[in-house]
């Protein structure tokens, strides 16, 4: 167990869920073959052209509401994201000791809340394929509360509605600028998941601690 996280002392799990949870492979492969070819397909313009006016659109949209919500997605490229996403439904996957951990974490009665920007829509998909759901006390949706995690007023709103105290909680994400900003709020305790993707490098990070898998904290 990683020395530094005194898990005894912590009350509250906070955990991200794509990279961190979930294998981020599902959504490279998603947003970065899948529904370029499908655009591909419907305008009749090659796989090379597609990818490169989609990669333009999804960053003008980063760090905003509409970047993990897949209603706005199907209007903007007139496809129907959700159906795609059950289409290749097979590729989601849950990351090596996620299970164990979290029933760790159950049996010393922790509270774990899952703290997404991922569209409802998306979470549903995934908790039926993985069947997670079933390990959280509760789960925040950055549309529920108006913000993207990287925005303080997420963390404003999601200690109001979950009521964690910010002192005695461990939050895990795989993005650097999510965890910058739960740090400016006061969480007291974080982790940078570095291995987000299994079809990927692990992402480095000289801001936080850093683990790559969840046995490192069992």
């Amino acid at each position: 167990m990683l020395k530094q996280i005194p898990l005894d002392e912590i009350k509250y799990i906070l955990l991200d869920m794509d990279g961190t949870l979930l294998d981020l492979y599902f959504d490279d492969y998603f947003w970065g073959h899948l529904v370029p070819e499908k655009y591909a397909e419907k305008h009749n313009i090659t796989f090379g052209a597609a990818k490169e006016l989609l990669f333009t659109t999804y960053k003008s949209h980063e760090k905003t509401l509409n970047w993990c919500d897949i209603d706005f997605w199907s209007k903007e490229l007139h496809l129907d994201i959700p159906a795609l996403k059950e289409q290749i439904r097979h590729l989601i996957e849950v990351h090596p000791h996620v299970i164990d951990f979290l029933k760790m974490m159950r049996k010393h009665r922790k509270k774990i809340f899952l703290l997404t920007n991922a569209h409802f829509k998306t979470v549903k998909i995934k908790f039926n394929k993985t069947q997670i759901g079933k390990y959280f006390d509760d789960v925040l949706c950055s549309f529920d509360v108006g913000h993207p995690k990287e925005f303080i007023e997420f963390w404003q709103k999601a200690e109001r509605k979950l009521k964690f105290d910010k002192e005695h909680s461990l939050f895990i994400d795989d993005t650097e600028d999510v965890l910058k900003t739960a740090k400016e709020f006061g969480i007291r305790h974080l982790l940078f998941k570095a291995r987000a993707s299994s079809k990927a490098e692990p992402k480095k990070t000289e801001k936080f601690l850093t683990i790559h898998d969840f046995r490192e904290l069992m």
